[in-house]
């Protein structure tokens, strides 16, 4: 698969240091065929394989607290909607209740959480509100690099960086030594059973919202605004972007995106989210998932967004400490599940705790088989790129360039007809 960054994008000295880029490999395959712009043929290819774009239910390991009902209640129905295998499922038990953890107590818990783990987990799936935090640092994070002073501070000033922002990668766990974590999280079973439902309903749905970038008169909040325009010019012809000059937004039903500054966002009633909608907005205690000063990122969950975040110590206003909405929306674009794109796009979330239904994709690729002989392939695309088909005798290769056709930004449908005369195996990159 190409190596796809946010390369485009334009950051401040203050923090480009943090942001490993890689520029998109170009496809320069010698290839024998040309393949139409609408559709293409193959030779006898029953067996069709797609590059990998993100995590999949037996990539998530699925931590319960069974001292705590509600968390039981929500790995058990988690599980069975996701179809996490019983062998990633991860039973702890520690007192419910507590919004925060002492780090004695979390590298306990840790130590029962890494000695359970299978080593082909890349993710975690937190089935509980609380806690939410580890001392300094959130559980997500203390979770993702184990509890470590160097990614929270008690005074303003940076913490160490993510390896995965802006990553390529696709097996953390495997790359980067890190399992990022996101939280299942809500004030009953109700809000969590709609935030997965949410979740599994956007899979694959390429839906067709508006993402909503305010910039708000809250100069100390509103930091990520220099960069909004930028991201309406990089991710042009990929959503249908409005950068506004507003405290809020209301009677919109068609919200894709919604990234804010602000420590209240009001009239959240009044508006539909999307399935598999992000949304979150920069302040110091949105983390606080149930006993915050300001505003809780819960309520962009229970409003129907299906992933935010939020800071749970004080973070003061360092853009790197939040989410840049460009990163997040562009690996959402390109296949990445909820929990990858929204971690990507935090250089130091050492702080932040990451809320939602990890697995969401609305943009994955989907390969439907309508005929026998006939397939259609559906696919969103961040960039102008080119889709490659490869042949071989099996899916272990050697593959040989049958062709390759353009794709433009956005959604990508593409037909292709397949014979029975040959045996083999069909691989599609891009």
């Amino acid at each position: 698969m190409t190596d796809l960054s946010f390369a485009s994008m334009r950051f401040d000295p203050a923090y480009i240091w943090a942001c490993r880029q890689k520029l998109p490999s170009p496809l320069s395959l010698a290839l024998s065929l040309w393949l139409a712009f609408v559709s293409f043929s193959v030779l006898a290819l029953p067996e069709v394989s797609l590059p990998r774009t993100g995590l999949t239910a037996t990539d998530v390991g699925l931590l319960v607290n069974d001292a705590d009902p509600l968390s039981k209640q929500v790995g058990e129905y988690y599980q069975k909607a996701r179809g996490i295998p019983a062998r990633n499922v991860i039973h702890l038990s520690f007192p419910a209740g507590r919004s925060s953890l002492a780090a004695g107590d979390f590298l306990r818990l840790k130590a029962d959480i890494d000695r359970l783990t299978p080593a082909h987990v890349q993710a975690y799936a937190v089935a509980w509100t609380s806690p939410y935090r580890v001392d300094c640092m959130s559980i997500t994070s203390a979770l993702a690099f184990g509890f470590d002073e160097a990614y929270c501070a008690q005074t303003c000033r940076p913490t160490k960086p993510s390896p995965y922002f802006n990553s390529s990668s696709l097996y953390p766990a495997k790359d980067l030594k890190m399992r990022p974590a996101m939280m299942l999280a809500g004030k009953d079973f109700a809000q969590v059973k709609a935030l997965i439902d949410r979740g599994v309903a956007a899979d694959r749905t390429y839906p067709k919202g508006h993402a909503y970038l305010l910039s708000t008169p809250d100069k100390e909040r509103n930091v990520r605004a220099v960069h909004f325009a930028q991201t309406k010019k990089d991710l042009h012809g990929v959503f249908r972007i409005k950068v506004l000059q507003a405290d809020a937004i209301s009677n919109r039903k068609d919200v894709l995106f919604y990234f804010t500054g602000s420590p209240f966002v009001p009239q959240l009633e009044t508006l539909r989210f999307q399935p598999g909608a992000l949304a979150d907005h920069l302040t110091s205690l949105g983390g606080q998932l149930t006993d915050s000063t300001q505003m809780s990122s819960l309520r962009w969950l229970e409003a129907g967004a299906t992933a935010s975040y939020g800071a749970v110590v004080e973070p003061c206003n360092y853009v790197q400490k939040f989410p840049f909405p460009g990163i997040a929306m562009f690996y959402y674009a390109n296949g990445a599940s909820a929990i990858e794109a929204y971690w990507k796009s935090v250089a130091w979330p050492g702080q932040g705790v990451f809320v939602g239904e990890p697995l969401a994709r609305p943009f994955a690729p989907r390969l439907l088989e309508p005929h026998p002989d006939k397939y259609e392939l559906r696919l969103f695309s961040p960039l102008e790129s080119k889709l490659a088909a490869e042949i071989a005798d099996s899916k272990d290769g050697p593959f040989n360039p049958l062709g390759q056709r353009p794709l433009q930004r956005g959604l990508n449908v593409i037909e292709f007809g397949v014979s029975d005369s040959l045996n083999g195996h069909l691989r599609l990159r891009w």
